[in-house]
Formats: C-alpha cells, structure tokens, sequence
C-alpha cells in the first residue's frame, strides 16, 4: 500500500483554543505561569503577558510574520517567527496550520512547511537569520481566498495563530540509499523541506542519490527555481529533471523509464495534482512496489454528494442552521458561533467527535451513512435530513 499523508484546507472560526504544545519542555515556566494565574484571578497571565508582546501566549500557539518573499508571480514564502510553545523539531515534510484573522473570523489553513527543523546555532548563521523561524510556501489558488490573501495582502508584522507541525509524509534520518522526488506544482513545497534539511545535513550523497522530477506550466512557474538550480550544480548527488507541461505536456508515467530508468529501485516522495497522484498509484502497484510510494494529497477524496442537507440543531446550544448535503457539520456549527471541538480538521485524529442524538448524518469520504445515537466526526460529515448534535 501505498503510504498517504492527507493535508486538507479548512475554514475555522474562533473555536476551541489548541492544547498548549510545549508545555513540558518549560515545566519552569509553565509553574510560573500557574502561580501568577492565581494572583491575577479573574485574568489570566496571558491578559497582561499579550499586551507587551503578543507572542507570549501560553493558550495558544501564535506567530508574527517576519517577511512576505515573492517566489513567482502567484506565490510567495511567509517567514513566520513563532511565540512560546511551538515546537522546532519537527520533521521534514510536515505541515503547520496557520489562522488570519478576516473579516472578523479566523480563516485557518493547512501549508506544508518549507523550512527545516532548528539545530542550533549553525543554522541561524547560515541563514543569516534567528534559528527561530519557520516558513511556508503559499500559491494563490483562484478559488482560495485565504491563499490570494496571504500571498498578496498579508502584511509584515501581522500576528497569525499556529498549529502544531503534523503529518507522516516524512524524510527519515538517515536517508534511503536512492531517493526519487516526483512532484508538480505547489506539491514541490514539502519536498523543498526534505531537500534543504538533507543539503543541511549533509545528506545528499553521491551520483544518482536524489533525482528529482518537477513539472510546471513554464520555467517562470517553477518555485524555488534558482535554488534549485544552484543545488544541481552543487551536489552531484542531486539530479534535477525539469518538465514545462505547457510545451512539453504532462508527465506519462507509463514512460517513467525515459527519465528514471531506476525508478523501481528507489523510495518515491510524490506530491502534486490528483490525477498525477492517482496515476502514480496505480503504476507503483502495478510494478508491485507500492510500498515504495509515499504521498502527499492536498486535498481529501470525497464521495459524490448526494440529498439535500437539513437543519442541524445543536442540542446544548440551541442554535439551529440549516445546510445542503456538502457543508461539514463542524463548519455549520462555526457559522452559528457553535464552538465546536477540533484537532487535524481532516479526519483523523479523532478530536472532533460528537454523539448523534438524533437523525441522520453522512461521512463525506465514504458516503456512508450514520444513525442515532452514533459518535460521529463532525469535520468529515454532513447532514443527511434534519438531525441533532449533542454540542
């Protein structure tokens, strides 16, 4: 099987406040913070503490934005410095979610991060930057109002709200013994991660370690294109095959021969479209290597959607909001200002579930259908009719 990591964009209200990450790695802190909750009572240390320096936050992980870097014509590199509690040793690979607030909502997605984790001093001296920033790497998509945002009209020094880095589609440490990169468009961001933690590292090993297949509509489109092209010329363990789908046409996988002829040897990271995606599947296993094929999805398979959605009513809030068929439950709930429990937004961790007092709902992966007295996930399910939510 194939190994899937799912990163999904989502829009988030005001909810439910993330644990505290880090916590435990500054249990002198942590204590002081406990005492001086006591004094303070009513407020709270972070009351006062947020007035002098908004990233002094012990309730919730936030950042400043540093800079906003052009790296084509609709993308851009957000350099984040994060506040108390975010973790820095991350994997290569992961993604970290991040909330702007917009027209008095906060607006959250989900971008892979392009930085790599902090290992001390030598990396702020040759970043020639403090260690402690992360950064992500935003195309602005025609229908991602977030994405244009932040891409075009974020502002330096704009405080943003985190989430902890998360994610499996990972480079291990040490690297496999030959690496392929099969990436397209904004799929190249996670892989830029990988690549930079392991020039790092000193990690690109000798001819033929890494080849890297990139497609985009034009060499202009390429993100990371000069870097890239300064680590080819630097490493001959890194080979960079560059593919302009305007002129060329897309990748054939079928003919993956032409361009890898070891292809089946290797350990695949692939991220990029579905199709492609898709496509890479079906050829892994087919060669009957599909567990060494690791994707990354930007965006969740849903089963078609069929009915006409209902009224959800929020039993312990009394609110009601009525839906179509295709509107997850939590987002209907953020709507009416319902604050609604949340942990990945996509699924899997388990952190939005909700018992079904009553009625219907339907999961909007499988299509499958939930009754009465159910505990369902509320990110991942839509009505199916009226129903009630025990929230």
């Amino acid at each position: 099987m194939a190994k899937n990591s799912i990163k999904i964009s989502a829009n988030v209200a005001d909810t439910v406040r993330p644990a505290l990450a880090g916590a435990d790695k500054h249990p002198g802190w942590h204590a002081l913070r406990s005492i001086a909750a006591r004094v303070t009572t009513p407020l709270l240390p972070d009351d006062y503490l947020k007035l002098a320096n908004p990233l002094w936050s012990a309730r919730e992980l936030r950042g400043r934005v540093l800079e906003v870097r052009r790296e084509t014509e609709d993308s851009a590199t957000l350099v984040i410095k994060p506040g108390w509690g975010f973790s820095f040793d991350y994997e290569p690979g992961q993604y970290v979610g991040i909330g702007v607030l917009m027209d008095g909502r906060w607006r959250w997605r989900s971008y892979s991060l392009t930085s790599t984790p902090v290992t001390g001093a030598s990396h702020a001296a040759s970043s020639g930057r403090s260690a402690k920033t992360i950064t992500i790497t935003v195309k602005a998509m025609p229908e991602g109002f977030l994405s244009s945002h932040l891409v075009g009209g974020l502002s330096p020094g704009t405080v943003v709200r985190l989430a902890a880095p998360q994610g499996n589609f990972v480079m291990p440490d040490p690297a496999p013994a030959s690496v392929l990169f099969l990436t397209a468009g904004s799929g190249i961001t996670p892989v830029m991660s990988m690549l930079r933690t392991l020039e790092r590292r000193k990690g690109i090993g000798g001819p033929g370690h890494v080849v890297h297949v990139h497609s985009a509509p034009t060499a202009s489109d390429v993100m990371f294109g000069g870097e890239l092209a300064q680590l080819a010329d630097a490493h001959d363990g890194y080979r960079l095959r560059l593919r302009a789908t305007r002129t060329d046409g897309r990748l054939d996988l079928s003919r993956l021969d032409d361009e890898v002829p070891d292809w089946r040897d290797r350990q695949t990271w692939a991220c990029g479209p579905e199709g492609m995606l898709n496509e890479a599947e079906k050829t892994w296993a087919a060669a009957g290597i599909a567990e060494r094929l690791h994707l990354e999805r930007f965006a969740q398979s849903r089963a078609a959607v069929h009915g006409q959605g209902g009224t959800v009513e929020f039993a312990r809030s009394g609110k009601t909001v009525a839906v179509d068929a295709a509107t997850p439950l939590m987002d209907a709930g953020e709507s009416v200002g319902v604050r609604m429990p949340f942990g990945c937004r996509m699924g899997i961790c388990q952190s939005c579930v909700v018992a079904l007092v009553d009625g219907h709902v339907r999961d909007l992966r499988s299509g499958a259908e939930h009754e009465p007295g159910s505990r369902i996930q509320t990110c991942v399910s839509a009505a199916s009719g009226d129903c009630v939510l025990d929230v």
